[in-house]
């Protein structure tokens, strides 16, 4: 299959002070959220001075493939679009149209199957494509990635990394004293009953704690923003680290960001900000592994699914019980559910 450029699909965040509370409306529209819940998030961001992170680590990244592109081929330039802050989709389509672009492979920076991380950027794309108008190009999304090779050995290392960080007399009786929780975005009930995505997670936990000799570990989820009433993925982050320490369960944790390919603003205020500061009240030892960012396996594994999409006799790699997810989603994959409330994850 014959492609013109690959284009990198993102979430964005706001870059100054003046660009958080349309960033957060913008997320935000047409969803029944109060407010003051968005005047809430809204601190979060004033808290690092009304700039996330999330861009800054979207061109880095595009730079890491860029130059694995070059290195190895094959040489295709690359775009960049977000969901709801600019560089945005159409205004990236339209200037890919005038470029002469065709046809694109897009790379979505969701490692899993839910609505909001894999269908909903495939219904932004359409839409973007409908605001371009005649000769947009067409898009072909990579699959999922949650269980490919060098995303699990990506993963591994940066948690191994962090265990490496607790003190020395911890790490010398890990196995017992330390607990490793697996991070993941909450999403209601409803939207995970739609897909794969818990499924999915257990099994990112289960090979990278199979990896490293972990056996004391957890899936825990953050970020949890829906109505009272709406029940979301549990448990919540804050509610497992109280358990710990009450339950005696480990003298150390390594919090391990595994729903997240980079280190945005909900894992800054959410673990590095709120989870930090309730350790250390309880008190209980905290570390945080990174993400994998721009990990050099994790960019191979962009490039090699570049590769697979282009010629579809090779090989389509994946490693655990579940196998390679299927090029192209079904048409009724990962519906949305009736009520769905997400707040930002830039």
């Amino acid at each position: 299959m014959h492609y013109d450029a690959i284009l990198v699909v993102s979430f964005g965040g706001p870059e100054s002070t003046d660009d958080v509370i349309p960033f957060l409306e913008t997320v935000l529209r047409g969803r029944n959220v109060p407010r003051e819940r968005l005047l809430t998030v809204a601190e979060h961001y004033y808290h690092f001075g009304g700039k996330s992170p999330i861009n800054q680590q979207t061109r880095e990244l595009i730079a890491a493939l860029e130059a694995e592109l070059a290195a190895h081929g094959p040489k295709l330039p690359v775009y960049w679009g977000n969901r709801n802050w600019h560089p945005l989709l159409p205004e990236t389509l339209l200037q890919m149209k005038k470029d002469g672009v065709r046809r694109a492979l897009g790379f979505v920076t969701s490692a899993y199957s839910s609505y909001s991380g894999c269908r909903q950027y495939r219904e932004n794309l359409t839409q973007a494509q409908r605001e371009v108008g005649e000769g947009a190009p067409e898009v072909d999304k990579l699959r999922v990635f949650f269980n490919h090779p060098e995303f699990i050995d990506a993963t591994a290392e940066r948690v191994q990394e962090a265990l490496a960080a607790l003190p020395s007399g911890v790490q010398q009786d890990a196995q017992q004293n330390v607990q490793v929780a697996y991070v993941a975005h909450s999403i209601p009930v409803s939207m995970a009953a739609t897909s794969d995505y818990v499924r999915q997670l257990e099994e990112v936990r289960r090979l990278v704690s199979q990896k490293l000799g972990v056996r004391n570990d957890a899936l825990v989820y953050q970020s949890r923003s829906g109505a009272p009433g709406q029940p979301w993925l549990e448990p919540d982050i804050l509610d497992y680290l109280r358990a710990v320490k009450t339950q005696n369960l480990a003298s150390a944790v390594v919090l391990a960001p595994i729903g997240f390919i980079s280190d945005h603003m909900e894992i800054l205020y959410d673990l590095d900000v709120e989870a930090r500061q309730l350790c250390d009240s309880l008190p209980l030892r905290m570390t945080r592994a990174k993400t994998v960012g721009v990990h050099p396996k994790f960019v191979a594994m962009i490039r090699e699914l570049i590769m697979e999409r282009m010629d579809p006799s090779g090989e389509r790699r994946a490693v655990g019980a579940l196998g390679p997810r299927a090029n192209v989603c079904a048409e009724d994959c990962c519906p949305a559910p009736r009520r769905m409330v997400r707040p930002g994850t830039g």
